[in-house]
């Protein structure tokens, strides 16, 4: 972990490393695209036969029967898991869903002028791909994170795919009453979801993170089926006073443990406490490889000159996760993924329990957007509705727009009613 200061001999070298962290993102999609379009075509044109070779090729798949998981495995599964791991599961589920319920957005209507009505209805998509990922950890946490908002929408159809699924994962997929679940992962996986084959119906959106392959055929389906974000490497900043150097280098190598390319950062005006960081990362992490390697490669303690500055810096790389040290710095962030609050909120407790989504943006699109939520899978329908009255009252004005925008079928459309005469006292519809 190295440590950058912004004023003094070492201002231009730190300038230079924020352009570069501001300009991260998907660069390193490109170095896999070749790849994976070609993955992606081949299972769009020829459907199960491509599945089941990239299947068999990268996820070990012993053939086609076993493409889909039963429920009687999730069930076996379930039962086989520890009673305590059980009710973690559980409870984490229910965390959740109440997170998710007090999110959902409402359907309305309001009556803004007399004779018009408008408002919103609330519709849940049809159908949604819940990517797991299972690499170096089995990770039966995003199964929830991604299916429970989906079913607390409504969503009818819910798909999970997870190459060389965990027990874990799929007594969790039971303990949600899922019914579709497929061991594919990787892009081939993405394509059958966004495309359909002959074994797998398509989705009408893609959601849940996933490698270099698995983000790049997103980014690559995109336009055929919706898809949630481009999640790249984890990301933690924790921008801080009067934080623990314990409590601090703990969340770091935490999310560091998550991959090799992880981003871990302390930002502070203390350049003594900047140093403790440092060193209890160091000690921390010495018996974790893959915290080691991020925090090695990518692992930074950043001395700003003042408060100010250090809080202009977070909001200027939008970190997927972000700990300051108290509610009263919540009026200055601006750009993050989920934010933890104070030296007991540890990071990995919103991994898992605390309700708010895991599924976060990364490479700076914390700038545009928040985490997964129930609201990325329903849809809102505005609704209108005029009497005559209403449209006697605002459709002049609107044909008036329609003429000055050169749409004369527009203002005729909206003229032509209102020529219309009242029959025996009502308005005519």
């Amino acid at each position: 972990m190295k440590l950058i200061r912004t004023s003094g001999p070492g201002a231009r070298r730190a300038a230079a490393v924020l352009d570069a962290l501001e300009a991260r993102g998907g660069a390193a999609l490109d170095a896999v695209l070749p790849a994976v379009q070609r993955i992606v075509a081949n299972v769009r044109k020829r459907g199960d036969r491509a599945l089941l070779r990239y299947a068999a090729q990268f996820d070990g798949l012993a053939g086609p029967a076993m493409l889909r998981v039963t429920r009687e495995e999730m069930a076996s599964a379930w039962d086989s898991l520890d009673p305590a791991l059980r009710a973690a599961l559980s409870t984490a589920a229910v965390q959740i869903r109440r997170f998710a319920q007090r999110q959902l957005a409402s359907t309305w209507s309001t009556s803004p002028v007399a004779g018009l009505i408008s408002g919103q209805l609330v519709r849940p998509l049809g159908s949604v791909g819940c990517y797991v990922p299972s690499g170096r950890h089995p990770l039966p946490s995003t199964l929830l994170m991604t299916a429970v908002p989906a079913q607390v929408a409504g969503v009818e159809r819910i798909v999970a795919a997870s190459p060389k699924p965990a027990p874990e994962t799929l007594a969790a997929a039971h303990l949600l009453g899922l019914t579709e679940f497929y061991r594919v992962g990787g892009a081939h996986a993405i394509a059958a979801l966004a495309y359909g084959t002959e074994s797998i119906e398509r989705v009408d959106k893609i959601v849940g993170p996933g490698n270099l392959y698995v983000t790049a055929a997103k980014r690559m389906v995109a336009f055929d089926c919706a898809i949630d974000m481009l999640a790249g490497p984890t990301e933690i900043i924790v921008t801080s006073e009067r934080g623990n150097a314990e409590d601090v280098a703990s969340d770091l190598v935490a999310q560091a443990e998550h991959d090799p390319e992880a981003l871990a950062i302390f930002i502070t005006t203390r350049a003594e406490l900047a140093k403790e960081v440092i060193a209890e990362v160091r000690q921390r992490s010495h018996g974790n490889a893959v915290a080691r390697e991020a925090l090695n490669h990518n692992g930074l303690a950043i001395v700003a000159s003042t408060i100010d500055e250090a809080r202009a810096i977070t909001n200027r790389l939008a970190p997927e996760h972000l700990t300051v040290d108290a509610a009263s710095d919540l009026t200055w962030v601006r750009n993050a993924g989920s934010v933890f609050v104070g030296r007991w909120s540890a990071q990995p407790m919103g991994d898992y329990i605390s309700g708010p989504n895991h599924t976060l943006p990364t490479g700076g699109m914390a700038r545009v957007r928040g985490g997964l939520s129930v609201n990325d899978f329903v849809k809102l329908i505005t609704v209108q509705e005029y009497s005559l009255q209403g449209l006697r009252s605002l459709g002049p004005k609107a044909a008036l727009l329609a003429e000055a925008e050169g749409l004369t079928g527009h203002a005729e459309a909206i003229r032509t009613r209102l020529r219309k005469r009242r029959t025996k006292g009502r308005d005519r519809d």
